[in-house]
């Protein structure tokens, strides 16, 4: 690389820097998040507010550079905002969910936070994500910190608790993955994830594995028995299941239907003519393959979500085989995954009659648009952690490449628009700050693998997986909470 080159890079990482100080929000003097965009050419709507989600990567990255308070701070008030008690109202969010967002309300020289769970959001979409990412935040600010003393103060072991009681309650559901409603998460509008998405679950599996880590053992006896019980029926479930290569392909082919029984094959009664062979046939490479979008009753979305892929190969959620058969499908699916902005949210687009029943005729989630194969530069944190994790940087740095220069000159627009991500999008904010911190992150853990386990896992013992692979293929009792 030329001195120029570097120079250059060195100017970005600065802009990015300075753009991503004007976002932080002050309560009461302290730091306590970022807004989710700084774009002072359009009206502010609710992207004046901290978003748990989009907060996350910017709390890796003051994290990395030793800015704990600042993420001490959100954890702190964020867990105030949590519903403690019970509510009569059907309308009022459920005790132990955490907001989408919230904001500093002024008011006669007084400083007060206001939550959104979603009551103001577009269509009214539950943020079930909330939950899971800030305990995968508050176990990174451990590991980062070394602060133990926080995770074990009474209220947060509190707050641990009642988000796995929402997770692990007895439920109509009979398989050990969550069932959540179209919109509970990044893709927060209707683009037919309903049932048990990717993403969910692999968020819930990590956000599972940092409770067992922060959960005092003698106070939390029952739920650690819980977590211990559902942690590897959900890893074989989602690596058994969800799964697809061009073997696993052949053997779907061939199912038969209306199985009935304990010795059916085909659990989830997946008819062949549901799925588009042909396309997968000539997308999967040889040696290649992903996770699906959804699974569910005679349902096997395969649609590629990259959040969700990305982060089961993080999260030690996907077997080393998978990760690394992941990768191989990013590397030689480039120009459709990556393509002129990384990455794409998922793939491939629903067009035509389907995307007018799926979306409802979403005028945002047009084709490739928005989260219908838009790209969105966030993803490149994941990117790039994936990439560490499975020894194959050489896919991060060339995603890296492609961003860098034309992210700034673009004023670090939400997402991208196009089957190549050529075009800003047409409704996205600049100055959007996961845009500009997915980018420092990844940089940082390009240069820097070893703050990886900021949001890395140790395997699950492999006795655990295979007692539950065992399990599966003989009963679904036991399922529950308790």
């Amino acid at each position: 690389m030329q001195i120029e080159d570097l120079v250059t890079i060195k100017g970005i990482e600065t802009q990015a820097w300075e753009a991503l100080e004007k976002t932080i929000i002050y309560y009461k003097g302290r730091p306590v998040g970022t807004v989710a965009a700084y774009d002072v050419s359009v009206e502010a709507l609710n992207y004046d507010q901290c978003f748990v989600r989009d907060f996350v990567s910017s709390a890796l990255i003051f994290l990395i550079k030793g800015r704990t308070d600042i993420v001490r701070n959100f954890l702190e008030v964020t867990l105030k905002l949590q519903p403690k008690e019970r509510q009569l109202d059907a309308y009022k969010p459920g005790i132990g969910l955490m907001p989408a967002s919230f904001k500093v309300i002024s008011s006669q020289g007084e400083e007060y936070l206001e939550a959104d769970f979603g009551e103001h959001a577009i269509a009214r979409v539950t943020p079930v994500d909330s939950c899971l990412w800030w305990l995968i935040l508050l176990r990174a600010y451990t590991v980062s910190s070394k602060d133990f003393c926080l995770a074990y103060r009474p209220e947060f072991q509190q707050g641990i608790r009642l988000i796995m009681e929402l997770c692990l309650a007895t439920r109509f559901d009979m398989y050990p993955t969550l069932l959540v409603p179209d919109g509970a998460c990044m893709i927060d509008r209707r683009m037919g994830i309903a049932g048990h998405p990717l993403e969910i679950q692999v968020l819930f599996y990590a956000a599972l594995r940092a409770a067992r880590e922060l959960l005092i053992c003698q106070e939390n006896e029952d739920i650690i028995a819980a977590i211990d019980n559902r942690l590897p029926l959900l890893c074989a479930h989602i690596r058994q299941h969800y799964w697809i290569d061009i073997n696993r392909l052949n053997a779907i082919y061939r199912f038969k239907s209306e199985e009935y029984g304990k010795k059916a094959v085909n659990l989830f009664n997946i008819y062949a003519d549901s799925l588009p062979y042909y396309e997968l046939d000539k997308w999967l490479p040889k040696k290649g393959g992903y996770l699906v979008g959804n699974v569910g009753p005679s349902q096997l979305d395969s649609r590629f979500f990259s959040l969700g892929n990305m982060m089961a190969i993080i999260s030690d959620l996907a077997t080393e085989e998978q990760s690394q058969a992941i990768m191989n499908l990013i590397e030689e699916r480039w120009d459709d995954l990556v393509g002129d902005m990384p990455m794409k949210i998922c793939f491939p687009a629903v067009e035509n009659e389907e995307y007018r029943i799926i979306t409802g005729c979403d005028p945002k989630n047009i084709p490739w648009s928005y989260h219908n194969g838009g790209n969105w530069p966030v993803l490149m944190w994941m990117l790039a952690a994936a990439a560490v994790k499975t020894h194959r940087t050489n896919i991060a740095r060339k995603a890296l490449e492609i961003a860098q220069v034309r992210l700034c000159e673009d004023e670090w627009p939400e997402y991208y628009d196009g089957k190549k991500g050529r075009l800003i999008g047409r409704q996205a904010r600049k100055y959007q700050t996961w845009t500009i911190t997915g980018f420092l992150l990844a940089k940082e853990l390009m240069e820097n693998p070893h703050h990886l386990p900021l949001v890395c896992f140790d395997e699950l013992p492999p006795e655990l997986i295979s007692r539950a692979c065992e399990f599966e293929l003989n009963s679904v009792d036991s399922l529950f909470f308790g």
